[in-house]
Order: C-alpha cells, then sequence, then structure tokens
C-alpha cells in the first residue's frame, strides 16, 4: 500500500472535477511566505510526507496564520515537532494553502471485502467522531444516490442552515460524491480515499484535505 501525499490526491480529485484549495508546495521559509502572499492571508500550512498519515498528530499542522511572521514560525515549528514525532519521515515539503470555511463534510470510499468498492458520506466533527452520522453506497452511484445519502444523515439540518449559520450549496456535495465515485470506478488501484473535510458553503464545495492510499 501506498499513501499518496495531500497534494498530489488533490490534484487527482482536481481532474475529476472537484473543487480543491488553492495550494503551492514551498521547499523553505522563504518559499513558504512568498506563497502566503499570492495566496493571500489566512492560510494553512502542512508538512507533505508520503510517510505520515495523520500529520495534525504529527504536528505537522498549523492553521490561523495572518501574516509573513506567522509563516516563518509556522514553518519552523512544523519542521521542528515533525522532525522529533516521525524522525525517519521524508519530508517533501510544506504545503501552504488558502484557510477556507463553511460546513465539513467527510466523503470517503474503500474496498469492502463482501460488496466490492463503497463510497461513504458524513458530517465533519463530532457528527462522524462521536455520532458515527454516516451513509453509504456501492460504487457506482447516480446524482439521484447521493441526494438520498446526504438526505438519510441524522443532522442533514444543520446543512440547511441553523441558528444563523450559512446554508449548504446540497447541489455541490452531490457533484462531489459522484465524482468520487466515478474516480474510484475508473482506478481499481485505489484501497482507500478521503476527502475530510469537503467545506461546503452556499457557493462552493473545496475539499480542504485529502488522501488516496492505493496498491
Amino acid at each position: 500500500m501506498v499513501l499518496m501525499t495531500e497534494h498530489d490526491s488533490k490534484k487527482m480529485f482536481s481532474s475529476y472535477g472537484i473543487s480543491v484549495t488553492k495550494e503551492f508546495v514551498a521547499k523553505d521559509r522563504h518559499e513558504a511566505s512568498v506563497y502566503a502572499e499570492r495566496i493571500g492571508y489566512p492560510v494553512v500550512m502542512k508538512v507533505m510526507s508520503s510517510d505520515i498519515v495523520h500529520k495534525t498528530d504529527s504536528g505537522g499542522v498549523v492553521l490561523n496564520i495572518h501574516d509573513s511572521d506567522d509563516v516563518l514560525r509556522a514553518y519552523d515549528l512544523i519542521i521542528k515537532n515533525v522532525s522529533k514525532s516521525n524522525p525517519h519521515a521524508k519530508i517533501e515539503g510544506v504545503i501552504v494553502e488558502e484557510q477556507v470555511a463553511g460546513h465539513e463534510i467527510i466523503v470517503g470510499a474503500k474496498i469492502d471485502p463482501q460488496f466490492g468498492p463503497v463510497i461513504m458520506v458524513g458530517l465533519g466533527g463530532i457528527f462522524v467522531e462521536v455520532l458515527k452520522d454516516v451513509s453509504f453506497r456501492v460504487v457506482p452511484i447516480t446524482e439521484k444516490d447521493a441526494d438520498e445519502m446526504i438526505h438519510e444523515l441524522k443532522a442533514f439540518s444543520v446543512l440547511e442552515g441553523v441558528r444563523g449559520q450559512p446554508k449548504a450549496d446540497i447541489s455541490k456535495i452531490i457533484k462531489a460524491l459522484v465524482a468520487v465515485s466515478k474516480l474510484v470506478q475508473d482506478n481499481p488501484n485505489i484501497q482507500e480515499l478521503d476527502i475530510n473535510p469537503l467545506m461546503v458553503d452556499s457557493k462552493r464545495a473545496v475539499a480542504a484535505d485529502a488522501r488516496i492510499i492505493v496498491d
């Protein structure tokens, strides 16, 4: 099994029409600062390494970066943290990406021993971790299947906007699910993938983090 980097995973998702964060891979502190200015603040910075599955657990993610001084500190902190927590990991660079807001959605797919490729959608955060609020289908799926999956979620009403929260564009989530289904169908070497989170607001759905494992 081979873990594709987040950057390469996003390229694959993008090739199937899924919107991804604007981002660049910095090889040093100076590049990171230049890229952050090019993207516009706030930005997020993450370690890029195919040896690290959980970037946050390794201290390889810094959010809410608002100026060039923050960029330099974040770069040094990420390298220091990852070198300590994963001393044998090959660090291929540091991703500098736009920080996006919206509803957190998780989209995933894996190979089930009985059914073959299956696709999953759920609300992110506590809805997945605590409530296990997810819906599954066997690949391939249609737009109708995707719509049904979303409406099956217990917390679906959250996406319609509650307590002043913005409404999510459900059609964008549907398109992302169908695109992931097609991606999995076209690439049988994919054993597992996820977009976590897919950030959705009233205008767009953007893959803020992505992971693909191939055999």
